[in-house]
């Protein structure tokens, strides 16, 4: 008899309740699905492998860095799991580590510092994302691409416009990870009502940046109410918790444990829906056809091949639609600043 499923249900609710679900999902198929982790050796990498190791939805995980990749590999692969794990270092294991993927879920790119925004990061950043998504195209192009490397209000849009150049685009298939967003709001609401964080739910719609992330205090699960004071503090908050946490962690990097659970529970949540439990749904970042915004994000219902629909925004309060306004012209600019550098990429890619 196997016991696995149930041990990883006791470790795994130790450490995360919002998780257990996942260390004994019924929804799991006899083969398991394929999944990279393109920037393993990293912050977030490294305990995102070790929590995707975890879950008997994954039959292989794929990990790949430009470097210390294999000592990773060697490490989560002494775990007593079905995951079967390889590890791939450097440009020229890349195409092999996406051969065959599900899923691929991209946290690599370098980190904030104190002092600096998300844009900051964009030059660097963008180049990683808009190479790694390129051999995505080539050697997994039926993938869902998840993508937490920042600035996710332009990586995303540089990930699109790269698939788009090699005709293989599914605007169903590429999301911007913005759980965190979602996890932080819950824990904040929950710290500030007394409510058990695991059973909050507050949507967040919009972007992954400052004022360009919209927590929907309206439509908090539980129903709670706030007053103006509770309301711009939670929001202010939410909207600058990174900042909060590369503050506090002094130079040393930014969030990278949080964001390694919010990466499990996006990813978990795709692979279920890919395994075919119904009603999935998770905020995330993707093409949008409202007019206002190219991307936007919503909560959105995963099925068999990605994302099947946007959930939409619901009904706002009036505090949350000056936030959107408010957000309005930082989420275009990002937008078009994502256009731009695809744009270039793909002309010195000729």
């Amino acid at each position: 008899m196997n016991k696995t499923p149930i041990l990883l249900g006791s470790l795994i609710s130790r450490i995360s309740p919002n998780l257990i679900r996942y260390a004994s999902s019924s929804s799991a198929s006899s083969t398991g699905r394929k999944v990279a982790v393109l920037g393993a050796s990293g912050g977030i990498g490294q305990p995102l492998s070790l929590l995707l190791k975890l879950s008997p939805l994954i039959s292989d995980l794929s990990l790949y860095d430009i470097q210390h990749t294999k000592g990773v590999g060697a490490d989560l692969s002494h775990i007593e799991t079905r995951a079967k794990v390889k590890a791939y270092v450097g440009k020229e294991e890349l195409g092999n580590a996406l051969k065959g993927m599900d899923l691929v879920v991209i946290p690599a790119g370098v980190p904030r510092k104190p002092g600096m925004t998300r844009d900051d990061l964009f030059n660097t950043n963008a180049t990683i994302v808009a190479d790694l998504v390129s051999a995505c195209a080539k050697n997994c192009p039926r993938a869902i691409i998840a993508i937490i490397a920042n600035p996710v209000n332009s990586t995303v849009v540089i990930a699109a416009e790269i698939l788009k150049a090699n005709n293989v685009y599914d605007e169903k298939k590429v999301v911007g990870v913005t759980t965190l967003d979602v996890v932080r709001a819950a824990t904040f609401v929950a710290e500030a009502k007394g409510l058990d964080p695991t059973k909050v739910n507050v949507p967040v719609i919009g972007g992954h940046s400052g004022n360009t992330i919209i927590p929907l205090l309206s439509q908090v699960s539980p129903p709670v109410s706030f007053s103006q004071q509770e309301l711009d503090s939670l929001s202010t908050r939410i909207q600058n918790a990174g900042t909060e946490v590369v503050e506090a962690k002094a130079g040393t990097g930014s969030a990278t444990l949080s964001m390694a659970h919010a990466g499990a529970r996006f990813s978990f949540s795709v692979l279920e829906a890919l395994s075919g439990k119904q009603g999935v749904v998770e905020c995330g970042y993707i093409a949008s056809h409202d007019g206002e915004f190219s991307h936007f994000a919503t909560p959105l219902l995963f099925g068999r091949n990605g994302v099947e629909k946007s959930m939409g925004t619901g009904k706002l309060s009036d505090y949350e639609k000056k936030l959107l306004e408010k957000a309005k012209k930082e989420l275009n600019t990002n937008i078009q600043s994502g256009l731009t550098f695809a744009k270039q990429y793909l002309a010195k890619s000729k």
